[in-house]
């Protein structure tokens, strides 16, 4: 279950897999539902990942934070909510906030940032095109605040 339910914000359930015997969400999954965030975010505004790698653009990881607040549970459903803002020339910087869904509770706030790049791992200015989609999320987080 991953839809948008409003402009940077996604949904997902904790799945069985995704946890501990405890019934607890394994640490590292939170930064997967970051990527879901992120992930989103650039089909909000009508791209993708693969599309941006056709190009010849790869965003990957430099940097990742988390901060864990309270425990993400089995059948939980967290809303993930994406922010984008850019961290230099080449960089670009996603923050991230995961709520359970019905307590409205934080439960891990964190941030990654990307580095644009081109197959060969060679650092690029963001093409046209990314600056583009850049733009546009910039846009419709101000229509939303």
């Amino acid at each position: 279950m991953n839809e948008i339910t409003e402009p940077f914000r996604a949904e997902q359930r904790v799945l069985y897999g995704d946890t501990d015997s405890m019934g607890v969400a394994y640490y590292a999954n939170y930064l997967r539902w970051f990527e879901i965030g992120r992930t989103e975010l650039f089909r909000r505004v009508g791209s993708t990942y693969r599309l941006l790698e056709e190009r010849g653009c790869f965003l990957p990881v430099y940097e990742a934070y988390c901060r864990y607040h309270n425990p993400a549970r089995y059948d939980d459903i967290i809303h993930i909510d994406t922010t984008f803002s850019l961290a230099g020339k080449a960089r670009l910087r996603f923050d991230y906030v995961l709520l359970h869904k019905d307590k409205g509770t934080v439960l891990a706030e964190g941030y990654t940032v990307h580095v644009c790049t081109d197959r060969d791992g060679k650092v690029l200015k963001p093409p046209v095109e990314l600056k583009q989609l850049l733009k546009e999320m910039e846009e419709i987080a101000r229509e939303y605040r």
